[in-house]
């Protein structure tokens, strides 16, 4: 269907991959994995006809549709919720509304033999035959359905699209891109600004109406539920696995062993080849075989074997002072912004060490709770802090918080204390700053560089109330396991929101559900919780 042939992309003296060439097949649903830098971006854009390569070309068939959503972007302001996403069928509506404009042009003309009539009648016919062959489709229908999968209400359709957040507006984009039915969709980490809800309505839609589909992410379930396929960048090559991203990793164990048995096996083999060389050197019988050897080893291209992360962070919160039975409580809370009504009534009680859950479509809540409980914002009712509560607080806006002026390594260098200090270079190398990374200047970082050692900076505080607010939004798997892995042994209390579901499994034994304007307590882990509400969210669905 789509071709790619020889990609190469070259930046000065370095070459990001060379000589790529893979088919993407109708309905394949491929992973494009590989660390960060490695290309991945580079290469879908390319795709997208977004970048231009160094060589290479991607080949398809005239009338292919391909659709891009990249990781930042912003729609225009200039129109309703509604009416933007009904963009997407605005070729169809064209199309519809030339044919009319031409047919009641032919109702007046009396030129029937002329040259100007013949073209007419010729672009009415070819018109029409793309317009009738196009399925019959109820297109408001279409975009209510696509909107409230994503998680937009009702009453948010006549809304101005300027009213909503970029991670909002990115879903409006995503929605476009899902109406036009393309032949290729390419998606760069999708889930960032999407809740459980609509990300589980996402991957239905992907793997039940989508035809070809790329995606970036590193939210595991998500692209273990989709793909059937993970192309590899690695090493300035790709390897073409027809597997999802979990029998990938296994596929790719047993790639990297034989790699490395070829190459001991190769290294062997050149140790004796040289201890031949030196041994005969000089003996007029074995000058040939000498030659030869010699020539060989000119001639010989070394194995390589794929880069591996064998490092190993074991994070570990620094002990802190005890808190009190029940570190944050709340009742009958209530918090409306004029006439909107987040939710009313609510009452939490979080005891000293457990780790809880905030769950619920964006905008129903979460982060206001949270704010109430920081004391961020007025509300009515009663919400505290408990006794002697020591708090890390973690959300989106604490990057913009760090000192412009700091180097990488001064910000965590600054908060870190006693042994932990030795492994700052491991620790920043596990959440993607490594080499030079570590002297820039955070008033350089991008905004997902900020929000990452902003996390970092968190890891070294002493605190006995964690509350992370979407902290995995710009982690890749790495980071993910390193930061779970630390919660997982955090001895304080814990409150977590996040739509990541890899993420989230194992780490909650209790879920505060927000819907409705009410805020619902459930005695289950997030495990269980997740498990009943997919079935009942793909019980209700309508995709």
């Amino acid at each position: 269907m789509i071709t790619v042939n020889g990609l190469t992309v070259e930046f000065s003296s370095r070459t990001l991959f060379k000589d790529v060439s893979f088919v993407i097949n109708p309905n394949d649903k491929i992973a494009l994995m590989g660390k960060n830098g490695a290309g991945k971006s580079t290469m879908m854009k390319i795709i997208a006809a977004e970048q231009t390569p160094n060589r290479g070309n991607i080949q398809c068939a005239p009338d292919t549709k391909i659709a891009y959503l990249p990781q930042h972007l912003l729609t225009e302001d200039d129109c309703t919720v509604f009416e933007e996403t009904a963009k997407a069928f605005g070729q169809i509506f064209e199309m519809k509304a030339e044919m009319d404009a031409l047919n009641k042009e032919l109702e007046t003309r009396t030129d029937y033999e002329s040259q100007a009539y013949m073209d007419i009648i010729e672009r009415v016919t070819e018109l029409g035959e793309k317009y009738y062959s196009i399925e019959e489709v109820n297109y408001d229908a279409e975009v209510e359905k696509a909107l409230m999968g994503l998680g937009f209400k009702r009453s948010d359709l006549s809304r101005s699209t300027s009213e909503f957040s970029g991670g909002w507006r990115m879903r409006i984009e995503l929605a476009k891109i899902l109406l036009q039915k393309p032949d290729l969709v390419l998606l760069d980490e999708p889930t960032n600004h999407i809740d459980i809800e609509s990300v589980i309505w996402l991957e239905d839609f992907l793997k039940n109406k989508a035809k070809a589909v790329i995606v970036i992410s590193h939210d595991k379930t998500f692209i273990d539920n989709i793909t059937n396929r993970t192309i590899e960048v690695t090493n300035g090559r790709i390897y073409d696995y027809k597997a999802n991203y979990s029998h990938y990793l296994v596929l790719r164990e047993e790639r990297r062993t034989q790699q490395l048995k070829a190459y001991q096996d190769q290294q062997k083999m050149i140790v004796e080849t040289k201890r031949f060389i030196d041994q005969f050197k000089g003996t007029y019988s074995k000058t040939n075989q000498v030659s030869s050897r010699q020539r060989m080893l000119e001639k010989l291209e070394i194995i390589e074997v794929d880069e591996i992360d064998t490092s190993s962070i074991s994070l570990r919160f620094p002990p802190s002072q005890r808190s009190g039975d029940f570190p944050v409580l709340a009742k009958d809370l209530s918090k409306s912004y004029g006439d909107k009504v987040v939710f009313k009534d609510a009452n939490l009680s979080i005891a000293r060490g457990e780790k809880v859950c905030f769950v619920g479509r964006n905008g129903e809540g979460k982060s206001t709770m949270i704010k109430a409980i920081m004391g961020e914002i007025d509300f009515d009712g009663h919400c505290a802090l408990g006794h002697n509560a020591h708090v890390g607080y973690f959300a989106q806006n604490q990057a913009s918080l760090l000192d412009s002026e700091l180097s990488v390594f001064e910000t965590v260098d600054n908060v870190a204390e006693g042994e932990i200090r030795k492994e700052i270079k491991n620790i920043l190398g596990a959440f993607m700053f490594s080499g030079d990374a570590i002297d820039k200047k955070v008033g350089f970082l991008s905004g997902g560089e900020r929000t990452r050692l902003a996390m970092v900076r968190l890891l070294l505080q002493p605190v006995n109330v964690l509350i992370l607010d979407e902290p995995t939004n710009h982690l890749d798997l790495k980071s993910k396991d390193v930061l779970k892995e630390a919660l997982k042994k955090f001895e304080g209390t814990l409150i977590l929101v996040s739509h990541d579901r890899a993420f989230l499994e194992g780490l909650a034994d209790k879920v505060f559900e927000f819907k409705d304007q009410r805020v619902i307590e459930h005695f289950e882990t997030i495990d269980e919780f997740l498990e009943r509400n997919r079935i009942e969210q793909i019980r209700h669905l309508d995709l």
